[in-house]
């Protein structure tokens, strides 16, 4: 497993560079899933089998595209790619450690052969050791060379994926896996086919627990915020009733308010009442010494007529005494008198 990895390490530097001069002709993404080739398969491959070898190749496609020992096979650009579904997404293997069988597949099964496969011959394996060079031609010594008659039987096609096209196509490597335990019973012969199913395995198994641990990171963070909301709903309703006691507050001081505004204009309306009776007494005070100023007038006036009627009659006693007429007027004198006595009485308060 990790010889693979150091190789497919040491090989992305390189390719970094040949995918980049590629760009006008595909597009190459590395993400989570993999490697995304250009090329899109809408609908499962039409595979064929190669006669005398256990691969085999899509006559159809505008790819080089195969089918090897339980895994999807594609060469373009001067890299090797393998998947487990046909439409990836794509691992990218150094040629160090593709499977023999894929190295020894004839030039005429290549739909889209590169440029330096011209002129060999098409019914004989590329020269990879001319193209990758010496180093790879002693790592990979006798690649090209098996008895033919002994070749291995080929692994059975996972129709069961014709089954997912279009929008139903697993994108998520923990989809793919699933389904393939599931549907595809198959184990692979090849160390290179097992280490790399190996190791998508282990990539779905981690990134199930990578999903797992932040499903339960999110549900913690869930939490986190319903007790925030719940502290918050609390500290509103806190907030609530501290504003329901300040208008419970508010309303008690306007009622006190209105309650010493109405005293206030209680006291007012007895000051004015108690005003009103004080002008009143004064009013019947003024009243009552207009009445007595006006039996003293009265009483004036009486003893003014009464001296006005007693002065002829003393003037008339003074002739009379003069003349000698005096005990006649006696009587009359009495009777005036007794008169003026009875003026008296009735004007002391008897009009």
């Amino acid at each position: 497993m990790r010889y693979l990895i150091l190789a497919m390490a040491i090989l992305l530097c390189p390719a970094v560079s040949t995918q980049a001069q590629a760009q006008t002709q595909l597009s190459i993404g590395i993400g989570n899933r993999g490697v995304s080739l250009g090329f899109v398969m809408s609908t499962y491959p039409t595979l064929v089998r190669i006669p005398g070898y256990p691969v085999y190749y899509d006559p159809r496609a505008d790819s080089n595209y195969f089918f090897y020992d339980g895994l999807y096979w594609v060469y373009q650009d001067d890299n090797w790619y393998s998947s487990t579904w046909y439409n990836g997404p794509w691992d990218l293997i150094s040629p160090a450690y593709v499977p023999l069988f894929m190295l020894r597949v004839p030039v005429r099964y290549y739909r889209r052969p590169p440029a330096y496969f011209r002129g060999w011959r098409s019914d004989d394996a590329p020269r990879w050791g001319d193209h990758w060079g010496r180093d790879w031609e002693r790592q990979r010594s006798g690649w090209d060379r098996w008895n033919r008659r002994s070749v291995p039987r080929a692994a059975p096609l996972p129709t069961y994926q014709r089954n997912y096209g279009g929008n139903r196509y697993p994108r998520q490597l923990d989809q793919q896996r699933s389904i393939e335990s599931r549907s595809y019973r198959y184990q692979p012969r090849e160390a290179v086919s097992r280490q790399i199913l190996d190791q998508r395995r282990q990539g779905a198994e981690s990134r199930d627990r990578q999903q797992q641990q932040q499903q339960q990171n999110e549900r913690q963070r869930q939490q986190q915020d319903v007790r925030q909301q719940q502290q918050q709903r609390a500290r509103q309703q806190q907030d609530v009733r501290q504003q329901q006691q300040q208008k419970a507050r508010q309303q008690q001081d306007v009622r006190q308010q209105q309650q010493q505004r109405a005293r206030q204009q209680q006291d007012v309306q007895q000051q004015q009442q108690q005003r009103a009776r004080q002008q009143q007494s004064a009013q019947q005070q003024q009243q009552q010494k207009a009445r007595q100023q006006q039996n003293i007038q009265q009483q004036q006036q009486q003893k003014a007529r009464q001296q006005q009627r007693a002065q002829p009659a003393q003037t008339a006693r003074g002739t009379a005494n003069k003349s000698g007429k005096g005990r006649p007027d006696k009587n009359k004198d009495q009777k005036d008198n007794k008169d003026q006595q009875d003026n008296s009485k009735g004007g002391s308060g008897h009009p």
